[in-house]
């Protein structure tokens, strides 16, 4: 707001609203102007438009100070002390490669001499003076750079700014001194021992919460008063942050490559994601449309499914329309949370929802053959010209070209074409089959011998299917009819289905029993096993279609159970797909010895049958293939995610109870990426998983692999790296994420949360002092764990096994604090608020910039968990004892 006018973006130039006026020293100050408005020209705009750097602000009387370019906020690298100068000064905001410009700063409505100081400060709200210092030509010990302005040019350019980093271990000293100097500002006299006092603890917040990747420019300028020296300062005007350039939140957004571009409409489809380096807790994956509709949703993902900074792997979010016909395009772009800053968009299609994947009701549906009048139509399989009986496969009218009997008929030759009476002979229908001697005189020796065998063959197959049908007439057994034209079970239509699969896809169940008699008397043949075009054999079919007697009589006839469909699903997949738990009994009570390996066995995506069952939401599924013996504990492929995390992941409680505490699911195992289930629930900020998995004995000190910050061979092979870090990371085993550190919740970190080492100790000696009343006993009664008593009453400590019993059980800062007061414990109460207001302090948003954007720039903090050590961490002497 500058003069009544709101500069801000977004705003409309012109908005008067009245705005109070500060008098300092008889000079009448407007109030600060924030930053440049993006309705106002930049220098380089002015100076081609021929216009004032200041803008017209009519209502605005005195002078005041006003930003006309900003500093430039990403692509400029914050250095260290040892690394020297920096390589050009900070560039503004509309610099570019063949005209460079810097920030610049204008007093308007006042001519004289003036003094301009710059100085550093964070980014929150209000602005705090920052640990880095600035550092030039016009720049001072102090890190304040100074310029001297007018009596006619009131325009100061900062050509020649860098950016001091701090290093960590001298940043307590550098902020206490900087806070003195601004106490000092104008004072003749010293300081007090109160106001050292404040300094110091306001040093000690400050180095807590404070981002040392960004900072702001702070501009004041200060006008000569009637002695001549520059005390009138007005108003202050702050920059738009600055982001170092090697901080993840610094580099400018971009997506490398996906392995997906299209999902269904119902979303939930998992992509990965390549992109350039992006903070854990502070990006979005967000689809929209472009139109009037503004639609937009965001992909779903917690911090634990952003791989080292440069890959996501997200579910796609539903299509705000369920039912669509044909394919629709949107767009997906990366956005930060804080900053709004998104990458370049790119394309993604949402596809119909596909209900009949299998294939199964299209094929139901296929109209069913219409017969001619007369004989010859043949059948709708995949035979072509065929005859009155529908066989052939080649060659002219009658396809006898290629004829061939591939499978033994049990039937000779000569016993089917012998001379003499047959009913068949009299047939006055439509086609009557003849012997050789009624082709006429000559016929022998006109036709080729290939011909006269052919109709030899013609005949002979035409007699025995007259024979069947006959005997099919007698007996009504279709078994007559099918059993002399077994060769004839092979047929494959188009989709590559043969007469089992379809008789399976339209249920036929008594066709299917007597084609399975046929097809099993057979020698030496694999028909029951052949696969259609999509990789389904007549056993994956009958499990898709939910036939649990069908399953039963295929398995009798020796089906493969092991073969797999085209995504690499075996029956068990496809039954716990659908969630079939009859199916999957069926399955299982018929397997035999196939059973183990198919409850071992991946499918292309490399999930095993109990990934499945999880993801199919079903106990009962899940208890049978455990019973069966499938580990519980199994890794899928693409992850290492194993049951468990599964269920976390869904955020699904039943099951995650049902793992844990029915078929003792281990709650530490972790991932490729070291993560175990409580780092996924406390990354989703689930308080209700945490607990129950801190219940079940989770590691709550459990490291990941992610580091907190890089190691040291990772920092000597980049030279953005803190050179005195880079010493000290190679000295030390490196801090990895526990559960703790990912936790953004405050009711997740109401229940991960424990005392730290000085107030555990705190309470320790005040309940062991054997005063009945304030004692450990009386505590444990008012938490009610008077089971414990007896427990822990020989241990070294038994305050401080109860304590860690307490927290492990879920119980909250407030129980205790609650008992502690009832019990006039007053002291430990306001030790433990002391330590609740701590905590309040390090979750503010303001914190050192790292993998998850939520690292404390405390020095190597020890971990403030007093629960269960994870391997490799020390406890106390006292609190070794282990927890029952």
């Amino acid at each position: 707001m500058v003069g009544g006018l709101c500069l801000s973006p977004g705003c409309e130039l012109g908005g008067s609203v009245p705005t109070p006026k500060v008098r300092k020293g008889g000079l009448l100050l407007p109030p600060v102007v924030s930053c440049e408005s993006p309705h106002l020209p930049t220098p380089l705009h002015r100076e081609r438009q021929g216009i004032s750097a200041c803008p017209p602000l009519p209502q605005v009387e005195g002078p005041y100070l006003v930003i006309i370019e900003q500093p430039k906020q990403r692509g400029f690298r914050f250095r260290y002390g040892c690394e020297g100068p920096s390589h050009g000064g900070l560039p503004g905001a509309s610099s570019e490669k063949g005209r460079k410009t810097y920030p610049t700063v204008k007093i308007c409505n006042y001519t004289g001499m003036a003094r301009i100081e710059v100085d550093l400060v964070t980014h929150s709200d209000p602005p705090r003076v920052h640990a880095h210092s600035l550092v030039g030509k016009q720049c001072n010990e102090a890190g304040n750079c100074v310029a001297i302005v007018g009596p006619k040019d009131m325009t100061a350019q900062f050509s020649n700014l860098g950016v001091l980093h701090v290093t960590k271990k001298n940043m307590m000293e550098i902020m206490k001194e900087k806070l003195k100097q601004q106490k000092m500002r104008n004072r003749s006299h010293l300081l007090t021992d109160a106001e050292l006092r404040e300094i110091e603890l306001e040093a000690k917040e400050l180095k807590k919460v404070m981002d040392l990747s960004i900072v702001r420019l702070r501009f004041t300028a200060y006008l000569r008063d009637s002695s001549g020296n520059f005390t009138l300062a007005l108003q202050p005007v702050i920059s738009d942050p600055i982001h170092d350039s090697k901080s993840p939140g610094a580099s400018n957004l971009k997506i490398s490559r996906m392995d997906k571009t299209a999902g269904s409409v119902r979303g939930g489809d998992e992509v990965y994601l390549l992109c350039d380096k992006v903070q854990k807790d502070d990006i979005e994956v967000r689809f929209y449309e472009d139109d009037e509709n503004g639609w937009q949703a965001f992909g779903d993902f917690s911090p634990t499914d952003v791989h080292k900074q440069y890959a996501i792997v997200f579910r796609t979010p539903p299509y705000h329309k369920p039912k669509i016909d044909r394919p629709v395009t949107v767009f997906l772009q990366l956005k930060r949370k804080r900053g709004g800053d998104v990458s370049d968009s790119k394309q993604f299609t949402y596809y119909p929802v596909v209900e009949d994947k299998e294939e199964v009701e299209r094929k139901r549906k296929k109209v069913l053959p219409q017969f001619p009048q007369h004989f010859g139509g043949g059948s709708h399989m995949g035979g072509a010209g065929g005859g009155a009986a529908g066989f052939g496969s080649g060659g002219g009218e009658w396809g006898c070209g290629n004829l061939s009997f591939p499978y033994s008929t049990g039937l000779a030759y000569n016993s089917i074409y012998s001379p003499g009476p047959h009913p068949v002979g009299g047939y006055q229908g439509g086609v009557q089959m003849k012997g050789p001697e009624a082709a006429g005189p000559g016929s022998d020796r006109q036709a080729p011998a290939e011909t006269q065998l052919c109709h030899l063959w013609m005949l002979a197959l035409a007699r025995r299917n007259a024979h069947a049908l006959l005997d099919y007439s007698v007996t009504a057994d279709p078994r007559m009819l099918l059993a002399v034209q077994r060769h004839l079970a092979a047929s494959q239509d188009e989709n590559g289905d043969t007469p089992l699969h379809l008789a399976i896809i339209h249920e036929q169940t008594a066709v299917i029993k007597q084609l399975i008699e046929v097809i099993v008397s057979i020698p030496s043949q694999q028909i029951i096993n052949i696969s259609n075009n999509l990789q389904q054999t007549p056993l994956h079919l009958a499990v898709i279609t939910k036939q649990p007697q069908v399953v039963q009589l295929l398995l009798q006839a020796r089906a493969d159970p092991t073969l797999l469909d085209r995504y690499g699903n075996s029956l068990l997949h496809l039954a716990l797909q659908a969630g079939d738990e009859e199916m999957l009994r069926t399955l299982l009570a018929h397997l035999g010895s196939a059973a183990p390996y198919l409850l071992r066995l991946p499918n292309f995506h490399g999930l095993l049958p109990v990934h499945l069952a999880v993801k199919a939401k079903s106990l009962a599924c899940l208890d049978l293939l455990v019973r069966k013996g499938a580990d519980v504990n199994a890794m899928e492929r693409q992850g290492g995610r194993n049951p468990l995390h599964l269920a976390v992941e869904m955020e699904n409680l039943n099951m995650a109870t049902h793992l844990v505490k029915k078929l003792g699911a281990d709650v530490n195992s972790r991932t490729f990426a070291g993560n175990t289930p409580l780092h996924l629930a406390a990354g989703l900020g689930s308080p209700t998983l945490t607990k129950l998995l801190l219940k079940a004995g989770a590691d709550v000190l459990c490291e990941n692999d992610e580091p907190m910050s890089p190691s040291s061979s990772e920092a000597s092979s980049d030279t953005d790296a803190d050179p005195e870090e880079q010493e000290l990371t190679g000295h030390r085993q490196r801090h990895c994420h526990t559960p703790l550190d990912l936790t953004r919740s405050q009711k997740v970190h109401a229940v991960v949360l424990s005392l730290d080492s000085e107030a555990l100790q705190g309470l320790e000696r005040l309940l062991n002092q054997d005063c009945s009343g304030s004692d450990w006993i009386e505590l444990a009664k008012r938490l009610g764990l008077c089971s414990l008593v007896e427990t822990y009453k020989d241990t070294p400590s038994p305050s401080v096994s109860l304590l860690r019993s307490y927290e492990l059980a879920g119980g909250s800062l407030g129980g205790l604090l609650e008992a502690l007061d009832s019990m006039g414990l007053h002291k430990a109460v306001r030790m433990l608020h002391k330590t609740e207001a701590l905590d309040k302090l390090q979750s503010t948003e303001l914190k050192e910039d790292s993998a998850y954007g939520s690292e404390s720039v405390e020095e190597e903090q020890a971990p403030t968990l007093a629960l269960k050590p994870g391997p490799g961490s020390e406890l106390p002497h006292s609190q070794q004892q282990q927890v029952h």
